[in-house]
């Protein structure tokens, strides 16, 4: 099992102290938050895609190139990837020069955006959200999978003998997770292509998480990709600990009040009980942690939200330390509970040797149990009998 951060890049004032991060102050933050991350042990480090303030998450590739430079193991990942709203054709390049760049250190997370402006922004329209998502990503595998796309759809220009370069690193394309808090046709899309389906498990209650993963599982089976135990499910999730429970609560609750996604809202114990985030000591997070597969099932990854809502350098560094402290506990009683059916979480490494180690025609990274062997793109006809319940 794989565990990580991620990060929306929000520029927030710290509560405690009336200071906002500068822009400039903000990157360079990030960089070092995942660059610890993996000095702790962490496997992943994913960030999100934002074009607007308070936000300093816009071009994911240049961040994430950067920190691949300053760092040697850990996965480098998009929190979100705006697939309706930047052009399949840019992602395909961008995206395949970071796996030359980083050896193969990259997946990406397919999102919608929850920033309603950003479609016109682009030149799009938010009421063919769905429409977009399906049909870029369509083309996408296409231009990963194919040398030469002769193609047409609704959203863009036609393409005619169009190569991507440069070609997927090794002849596999990163692996792709789709992200989506409520949309189960998002959840349905994951399941026909055989990818991975993350939920973001953060204003949610998790019975939520849990009917999404049940359709994905599901429908992830109905395709022919596995049985629903073999589908690759991903967490989302938020933490705050300090090694006394009553520190963590006193210090995290003026950050919870002011934050601006949910302060001014649900008090910090209610909202704690209604979702997943944890504030307290570490042995608590440990243990709200692995009370997640009870409603989920065996899952492949999990992704901790921690420098957000203003919270300081200083006491993000500080999480992740704790973090570190009680991940051996973590991999090992996943692993105690582990049915020996589940997948691991796919790799560039993993990719690479299921698809027999083919270097010459690229692979697609989705597929039966994730191995590639799903070649099939979702229609807008398929979309609609989704939309219509028919599916």
């Amino acid at each position: 099992m794989q565990f990580g951060i991620f990060t929306v890049g929000d520029v927030t004032m710290d509560p405690t102290t009336g200071k906002t991060p500068t822009e400039h102050e903000r990157i360079k933050a990030t960089v070092e938050i995942a660059k610890h991350a993996e000095e702790v042990g962490l496997d992943v480090f994913a960030t999100g895609e934002h074009h607007n303030p308070p936000f300093i998450a816009s071009n994911p590739t240049a961040t994430l190139a950067y920190i691949g430079a300053k760092t040697e193991n850990i996965i480098l990942s998009t929190a979100t990837t705006l697939i309706t709203t930047t052009d399949p054709v840019l992602i395909a390049e961008d995206y395949a020069k970071l796996q030359h760049l980083t050896d193969g250190r990259v997946d990406l997370m397919m999102g919608r955006g929850n920033t309603g402006p950003v479609y016109p922004w682009f030149g799009k329209d938010i009421r063919q959200g769905i429409n977009l998502a399906v049909e870029n990503y369509a083309l996408l595998r296409r231009l990963w999978s194919e040398d030469v796309v002769d193609w047409e759809g609704r959203f863009r220009t036609p393409l005619q003998g169009y190569t991507s370069t440069p070609r997927p690193l090794d002849g596999v394309a990163p692996f792709v997770w789709h992200g989506s808090i409520r949309s189960p046709e998002i959840a349905e899309q994951a399941a026909y292509y055989g990818d991975g389906f993350f939920h973001n498990h953060i204003f949610w209650p998790e019975s939520h998480a849990k009917q999404m993963v049940q359709l994905y599982r599901q429908r992830f089976e109905h395709y022919g990709h596995g049985t629903a135990d073999q589908a690759i499910v991903g967490l989302g999730g938020q933490f705050f600990m300090r090694p006394n429970s009553q520190d963590a609560i006193n210090e995290f609750r003026p950050y919870f009040d002011n934050a601006p996604v949910y302060g001014h809202g649900p008090s910090l114990e209610d909202f704690t009980e209604a979702t997943p985030l944890t504030v307290g000591s570490p042995q608590q997070v440990i243990e709200r942690t692995l009370s997640f597969r009870e409603n989920i099932g065996d899952y492949q990854r999990q992704l901790f939200l921690l420098d957000h809502a203003g919270l300081p350098l200083k006491t993000v560094l500080e999480q992740l330390d704790l973090y570190g402290e009680i991940l051996p506990t973590l991999r090992a009683e996943f692993a105690k509970i582990r049915k020996p059916e589940a997948p691991d979480a796919p790799t560039h490494a993993s990719l690479v040797a299921s698809a027999g180690g083919a270097k010459d025609s690229t692979v697609y990274a989705g597929g039966d149990a994730a191995t590639g062997s799903s070649d099939r793109d979702l229609g807008d006809s398929e979309v609609a009998k989704v939309l219509e319940g028919e599916l």
